[in-house]
């Protein structure tokens, strides 16, 4: 049996699978970008950051409400990470300022971004479907409308990978690092911990409200709960990630973050296929971080072993 023969006896056709590969990238891409800002939280500061369930819509209501006002569709990109960041350091002051537990400053801000987001909107759902998006630049009209989106997302992915990556190989990006691995280092050095921590918030929840904008400039609209497990896919990326660079030791972390995006949205998309609807998205995405959690307790404890 040839491939094609083995394609209709799944009842799959080359444009099906084209067309399922290309939506994996679309999602991968869209994501990998919240992906590298929860890469900071996460991996370097080891800061569970609830915010970003909600910084995330921040962006796409930001974005939603900026297109309907005619701002340049690129512009609203830098107005979402700009708004980003200022949650990130809300959160950080919460944290390092007043004393308040990570996890819970994270959630304090979270909880009050709801109903900023909704003031900001101003209802639950709001379309923007007929207005101009970076989707929409006539640099790639010689694509179709599939490819040239990809290829934007991959245009903007790689800007995202390229500032992060130049950012932590310079000396605030060394000390982010040490925060993470050794505040006792960063305070020999005589700089304060806490002030880098808020400036590591700042970034990561910047990517996260960009992400959102990109969501809204791809789907058309906004909505408030968008952003509800945004923190359990990141992570799942996140881990799926260093994974990889764990194993291919010539790529870099934010390569192989953006790589577990991809592969990730892959697991979704192959789920869904095998039957499960939409409605359960979430419950595969719980499903798919927990498997990947307990399998990564049961090799270190091999190694302990």
């Amino acid at each position: 049996m040839d491939a094609i023969e083995l394609l209709k006896f799944y009842f799959i056709t080359p444009q099906e699978i084209i067309g399922i590969l290309t939506g994996v990238l679309r999602e991968g891409l869209m994501y990998s970008v919240a992906s590298l800002g929860v890469y900071i939280t996460y991996k370097i500061l080891d800061f569970p950051d609830m915010t970003v369930d909600s910084s995330f819509p921040l962006g796409m209501s930001i974005t939603a409400i900026l297109l309907i006002l005619d701002v340049p569709p690129i512009l609203t990109l830098c107005i979402s990470f700009i708004a980003g960041a200022l949650v990130g350091v809300i959160t950080g002051i919460i944290h390092v300022k007043f004393g308040v537990r990570d996890l819970l400053s994270g959630i304090i801000v979270m909880t009050a971004l709801y109903s900023i987001n909704l003031r900001i909107a101003g209802r639950s759902n709001l379309p923007v479907f007929k207005k101009p998006t970076i989707f929409h630049l006539e640099y790639f009209n010689f694509l179709d409308r599939s490819m040239k989106t990809i290829l934007i997302l991959l245009v903007i992915v790689a800007i995202c990978k390229i500032l992060l990556d130049y950012y932590l190989k310079t000396k605030n990006g060394y000390l982010l690092r040490s925060v993470g691995d050794n505040e006792k280092l960063v305070t020999a050095l005589a700089k304060d911990k806490g002030n880098v921590k808020i400036i590591g918030l700042a970034i990561a929840n910047g990517f996260v409200a960009f992400a959102g904008s990109i969501f809204t400039h791809d789907r058309g609209f906004f909505e408030i709960s968008a952003g509800t497990g945004t923190l359990v896919i990141a992570v799942s990326n996140v881990i799926i990630g260093m994974q990889i660079a764990k194993r291919i030791k010539c790529i870099s972390d934010t390569t192989a973050v953006i790589i577990g995006s991809i592969l990730y949205r892959a697991c979704i998309s192959i789920a869904l296929s095998w039957g499960l609807e939409p409605r359960d998205l979430k419950l595969i995405t719980a499903s798919l971080l927990l498997i990947i959690l307990v399998m990564n307790s049961i090799k270190r404890k091999n190694k302990v072993a």
